[in-house]
């Protein structure tokens, strides 16, 4: 298991340097699921921003979706953000089933999006927004590498372009920057770690969660790592970051 924590701590420095993920006098807002990834995510921020230089701070957020049945045991998060000196936001939304205008989050342009698409669009909002009320300067989410490569052969797959989620991004309507610390994470190893640290449990999984797209890529993906075991390495290398 030390072989584990220190390719995770080693990785994670790699991102911070080579994408240049933080810098002094950022407040970081870590979107946090509830999910290993997030909750390694916002470990080790917290960690990071007890060292000298940089200097950031580090704030949490949890959205609710009260219309989707995935939920976690917020009592648990919130014990894990005291450990960590974290201060933990709880947002609740929903997105409507009927809309009138036909605006972004309108009832046309809600039939032709999944509902972990409108899932998610509708809890980054709330994090956009928390966001900026708090000051923050950047928001960090838990995608690892897994998740990026994976996103590209979607994109590859279904819409003909070869493209990821970027370690960092700067959005253009707000002055905020997204970054993906775990950028360089292996999956395997954040499961390996979250099992040994004991992380806390979703109480209900996501209903769609073994119905998506992204679950068939992910079982494309495993079959090209077995059929070239550097395939993760090459396609990390054919994205340029």
């Amino acid at each position: 298991m030390k072989d584990i924590e220190r390719r995770i701590e080693w990785r994670f420095r790699k991102a911070l340097r080579d994408y240049r993920l933080i810098e002094d006098g950022d407040h970081v807002l870590v979107a946090l699921s509830g999910g290993k990834d997030s909750l390694l995510l916002l470990e080790l921020l917290a960690r990071r921003s007890r060292v000298f230089m940089p200097r950031f701070s580090v704030s949490a957020v949890h959205v609710r979706m009260e219309n989707i049945g995935y939920r976690t045991d917020t009592t648990c998060l919130q014990q894990f953000c005291d450990e960590l000196g974290i201060k933990l936001h709880i947002v609740t939304t929903c997105f409507e089933t009927r809309q009138t205008s036909q605006s972004p989050g309108s009832d046309a342009w809600r039939k032709q999006k999944t509902p972990c698409f409108l899932c998610s669009w509708y809890r980054r909002k709330e994090i956009f927004n928390l966001a900026q009320q708090l000051g923050c300067s950047k928001i960090a989410l838990g995608h690892h590498q897994d998740d990026i490569i994976h996103t590209a052969l979607m994109n590859l797959t279904y819409e003909g372009r070869f493209e990821g989620m970027q370690p960092k991004l700067k959005l253009d309507r707000m002055p905020l920057i997204i970054i993906r610390p775990l950028a360089l994470e292996h999956e395997s190893d954040i499961r390996a770690y979250a099992e040994s640290r004991k992380y806390p449990k979703l109480i209900k999984l996501c209903p769609y969660e073994h119905d998506t797209r992204r679950t068939s890529i992910a079982h494309l993906f495993s079959e090209m790592e077995r059929l070239n075991p550097e395939a993760r390495y090459s396609c990390w290398h054919a994205l340029g970051f």
